[in-house]
């Protein structure tokens, strides 16, 4: 077995591997990655980016459907789902070849095979010519999640299918049911229903979108079920099976949540300790086993590629000896690309009150937002939690056109510091869509000026 010798080997190659592993060659460690697909992981193939580009293809889909609303008058127009998947899996190949890109660039070696640890130090990779030795002074473990089922319930990728099975379908499904209505059940949900589908969701908890504020899951509820988008939530399904039943459709889509993806690497003989599934880490990264780290969805909630990537850097400076700052996971963004979009930080509403905090709330409609009405997408609000007597900023919620990317002013805003006073000084470009920050943050101090 031939053997070579790194200052770091990352095993994964998702956002927090591919990054963690870039960032470790900037400050001069040789480093070695091990991935078993392609570079990117999960993410850039069969994740984050080939369904936004359905999400997009579902937009562009709605935007022609309603032409009219914009003096456009359209005949003919055809929507080919195929084509669809087929662009989101040219766009996913992009990403994955700017990777491969970035390793050549930044000197990273990547090794094609499934890696196994057999000392905390030591990687055993398994590839299609045979099995090399990598050795290290440090080894992240990047290997992401997989998707859970329920009980009882097999996933074949063909009447029961994962996120990864949904975004290789090719047929335009004419019903689904969507089990979970977290933002991987909604985003699909979108996309099947632009294109026709008859979707049912359902959802153990008693609301869609179950980890945002009460109110943002309110909105998101009345905006799908305009859309003709059934939703039965504190339902538990029973069964899946072929034939009839409760409730029949073409397809399953299991969207129910992940699982951390540590079989078959060797972690219970290093005795590397579990919570939940997931493993452990300090603030620093790093397992229980020293020189051993992990990062992203296979180190833990939430799972999200932004945080795996910031993860990514953490690790990577603590190995190469620097005093990196520990993340604040208060101030994760968590988005949602459905139609509307989600994002949100900090605390909820009722998560603020049952911490005893004294707050106030102030909201903005997008229905008075001039450049959303402009672009004819009014649906939706942005909502400020602040803490009454020092004006921090507690918490965001935002639902509408863009959220995802209006969320980060206060992201920057919690990470400096920074109280609604200073959001509210800050001048703000009219007209856009941002202006709903400003406002939502002067309706939290009582002085919004368009509602």
């Amino acid at each position: 077995m031939a053997t070579q010798s790194f200052d770091l080997v990352v095993v994964g190659t998702g956002p927090g591997g591919y990054v963690a592993a870039i960032r470790a060659a900037q400050l001069g460690l040789s480093v070695a990655t091990v991935e078993d697909d392609r570079p990117g992981g999960v993410c850039l193939n069969w994740g984050c980016i080939p369904t936004k580009a359905l999400l997009r293809n579902a937009e562009v889909l709605h935007l022609v459907n309603r032409a009219e609303d914009f003096g456009i008058r359209v005949s003919g127009a055809e929507a080919d789902y195929a084509a669809a998947v087929k662009r989101s899996r040219t766009v996913a190949d992009r990403m994955a070849k700017g990777v491969e890109f970035l390793f050549r660039k930044n000197k990273i070696t990547l090794f094609s095979g499934r890696g196994r640890l057999v000392s905390p130090t030591a990687v055993e990779v398994a590839g299609a010519t045979g099995t090399e030795r990598l050795e290290a002074r440090a080894v992240i473990i990047a290997t992401g999640s997989t998707p859970k089922s329920l009980p009882g319930v097999t996933i074949d990728e063909v009447k029961v299918i994962s996120s990864n099975g949904a975004v290789r379908n090719e047929t335009r499904l004419r019903s689904i049911i969507v089990i979970g209505a977290g933002a991987v059940g909604v985003e699909f949900a979108d996309v099947f229903a632009e294109y026709g589908a008859e979707v049912t969701m359902l959802e153990a908890l008693p609301r869609v979108v179950p980890i945002e504020d009460d109110e943002v899951s309110a909105q998101l509820a009345r905006s799908l079920s305009r859309r003709k988008i059934a939703i039965k939530t504190g339902v538990k399904v029973g069964a899946v099976k072929p034939g009839s039943g409760d409730l029949t459709a073409e397809v399953v889509l299991m969207a129910v949540g992940r699982a951390a993806r540590t079989d078959g690497l060797g972690l219970d003989a290093l005795g590397v300790t579990l919570e939940r599934g997931f493993v452990k880490v300090s603030p620093r990264m790093e397992t229980s086993v020293k020189g051993l780290y992990a990062i992203g969805d296979v180190a833990g909630p939430p799972l999200l590629a932004h945080k795996a990537m910031a993860e990514g850097v953490v690790a990577a400076e603590a190995i190469a000896g620097r005093d990196p700052r520990p993340l604040d996971y208060l101030n994760v963004p968590s988005c949602t690309y459905c139609r509307p979009q989600i994002a949100s930080i900090g605390l909820t509403e009722a998560r603020a009150r049952q911490n005893g905090r004294e707050i106030s709330i102030g909201k903005f409609p997008f229905t008075a937002s001039g450049k959303a009405v402009a672009l004819g997408e009014t649906d939706g609000f942005v909502k400020v939690v602040a803490d009454k007597a020092t004006g921090e900023i507690v918490g965001v919620h935002i639902i509408g056109p863009e959220a995802t990317e209006i969320i980060h002013e206060f992201a920057v805003g919690r990470t400096l510091e920074a109280t609604v006073e200073e959001i509210v000084h800050t001048i703000h470009a009219h007209p856009t869509l941002s202006e709903a920050a400003l406002e939502a943050t002067l309706a939290a101090i009582g002085q919004a000026i368009h509602i």
